[in-house]
């Protein structure tokens, strides 16, 4: 039986009541102007929701409701999670963060960088190999969809063949193609986290969908949360939009069988990017870091391993995707100095969001966390994710 969620009046837990009331119209502004189909929000502190609200549409089109119940595509909101599994293995001594890859995954042994030179490279043995500590914070230089270097190998390796392919067949065309830069020398988004979810299946002897439901999922009451949705829950899944010229959402995946993330079988299990879930749900798992690795009764991860995954393991390393003052960690975002990211939250705040427009952070020096859920893509015209943030921590009030 899931355990309920904790909730507490604002003030309770320093918050203002008043000052968390401008979510609302913050929000529907959004839906509103068209740019948002509805969304999910929730704030909590010191591990109690005090904020928790539903606006406008999971189906614009069919005018379904939006609700709390709701499922969403989560997208790279999936990385945390693939990486606090993979820490998991990690506590039990099946590696150490410097360890190859290679001793598990042997097609990345003998790895190649392009060395470019005009329209021209030469392929250089990689020094140092890629580790595990790389593949966890985008530093391995692998090839990607972003960087023209690359590209179309890159593109042909990830280019989904059948109903039949697993995540272990991608990985392995992906260690195929030469890297971008050698290993731990640049921060560069990739699908590094596909290759830290095949590693967890090699390190487990289970499926990464296996792994989930039975060390994360199920102890910690993530009931909603799925690699492909039950078909007895398609009521509850969210279309997906896109802008349109003017910024106007128009449909792109519907809230039916059509969807990938309803494909039969479902066996891709793509640890960067392949979940469906709830805010409720993803807080219960934010929750659980917050807490110092604990769901309840239940321990998930030690203390101490949660400290280690939400330090900054990059350097000086500019994380081009987040901007200046940020970091990466373990599977996270790292917030530096808020006085170059110009944001409210403080140092040490960690987060990561998904392709679709959803979003959440961790504060623990302010015990704040906080959520947004809605399905748009692409969304870089949108300031949503952050007017959240800045209107959540406005709301402490102690």
């Amino acid at each position: 039986m899931t355990n309920p969620l904790p909730f507490a009046n604002p003030d309770e837990v320093g918050m203002s009541s008043e000052r968390l009331k401008l979510i609302r119209p913050m929000i529907q502004d959004y839906i509103d102007q068209q740019l948002i189909p509805g969304a999910v929000s929730m704030v909590a502190r010191r591990g109690k929701i005090v904020h928790f609200d539903v606006q406008g549409h999971q189906n614009v089109e069919k005018k379904i409701p939006m609700t709390k119940e709701t499922i969403f595509r989560i997208a790279s909101m999936t990385k945390p999670i693939t990486s606090v599994a993979l820490m998991m293995l990690y506590e039990q001594g099946k590696f150490q963060l410097g360890d190859p890859i290679s001793k598990w995954l042997p097609a990345f042994k003998d790895m190649r960088v392009a060395v470019f030179n005009g329209r021209v490279y030469d392929l250089v043995s990689a020094d140092p190999p890629i580790n595990v500590m790389h593949i966890l914070t985008h530093t391995a230089g692998f090839a990607t969809e972003y960087n023209p270097h690359n590209q179309e190998l890159y593109r042909q390796a990830a280019k989904f063949r059948s109903r039949r392919e697993v995540i272990g067949d991608f990985v392995d065309r992906l260690a195929a193609v030469p890297l971008n830069n050698h290993p731990g020398t640049m921060w560069d988004y990739s699908r590094a986290t596909c290759v830290v979810g095949r590693l967890v299946e090699v390190l487990s002897g289970q499926t990464l969908a296996d792994f989930f439901k039975e060390h994360i999922f199920e102890p910690m009451g993530m009931v909603d949360s799925h690699f492909f949705l039950p078909e007895e829950k398609l009521p509850r899944f969210a279309a997906a939009y896109i802008p349109g010229e003017d910024k106007k959402i128009k449909l792109t995946d519907p809230d039916t069988t059509d969807s990938f993330w309803l494909s039969k079988p479902g066996i891709y299990y793509m640890g960067s990017g392949g979940l469906v879930s709830t805010a409720s749900d993803y807080f219960r798992f934010a929750n659980m870091l917050m807490n110092g690795g604990k769901s309840g009764e239940k321990r998930i991860l030690s203390r101490k391993t949660i400290e280690l995954m939400t330090l900054n393991h990059i350097g000086d390393r500019p994380v081009w995707l987040t901007g200046p003052g940020n970091g990466f960690g373990l599977g996270f975002g790292v917030t530096l100095d808020r006085g170059q990211t110009h944001k409210m939250v403080t140092e040490g705040s960690y987060t990561w969001g998904g392709a679709f427009c959803t979003y959440w952070w961790n504060d623990p020096r302010e015990k704040l966390f906080g959520s947004v859920f809605t399905q748009v893509r692409p969304y870089d015209h949108l300031n949503i994710r952050a007017d959240m943030q800045t209107i959540a921590t406005q709301a402490i009030d102690d």
